[in-house]
């Protein structure tokens, strides 16, 4: 098992978060590649953009949402821009493709895009570019805390 898909699991068995985990044959690289996969709308992908500033911050968003920089800016109180993929792995411990919306390295901010709450359950990175797990959004809004901000364009 990856160190990541190790990582995140070992976090949701602690925590007792209901998460049904799929490993798949394709990268889930980009919401749509795991949206094609998976057979569902990419609305139903909660990507995880990783920003730089400050501090690592990780916008969970909807796969048919773009985040909107100067609204995360405003929300934070400094500029923050986006990661890449060495920032990515530094400020999180995953790589592109498999940061999932919570389990990172201490520190790193994480907020909830609001185009998540339409959805009872949502399909997100679990560990690896080749896992993903499917989260009631609810249990997500609990394990991160801080509820639903608009950060989309």
């Amino acid at each position: 098992m990856a160190r990541g898909s190790k990582r995140l699991s070992q976090y949701v068995e602690e925590r007792g978060i209901e998460a049904e985990v799929v490993t798949l044959d394709s990268s889930t690289r980009t919401s749509q590649m795991a949206a094609d996969s998976l057979g569902c709308e990419v609305a139903q992908i909660a990507k995880s953009i990783v920003f730089t500033g400050d501090t690592p911050v990780v916008v969970v968003i909807s796969g048919d949402k773009r985040v909107d920089p100067k609204k995360l800016s405003e929300h934070l109180g400094w500029k923050a821009k986006i990661a890449d993929a060495d920032a990515v792995r530094n400020g999180t411990g995953y790589v592109i493709g498999g940061v999932p919306p919570f389990a990172h390295e201490p520190g790193v901010v994480v907020l909830l895009d609001s185009s998540l709450a339409r959805f009872e359950d949502v399909w997100a990175a679990a560990g690896t570019p080749h896992s993903v797990m499917r989260l009631r959004v609810s249990d997500l809004a609990e394990v991160v805390g801080g509820g639903f901000v608009d950060l989309a364009k």
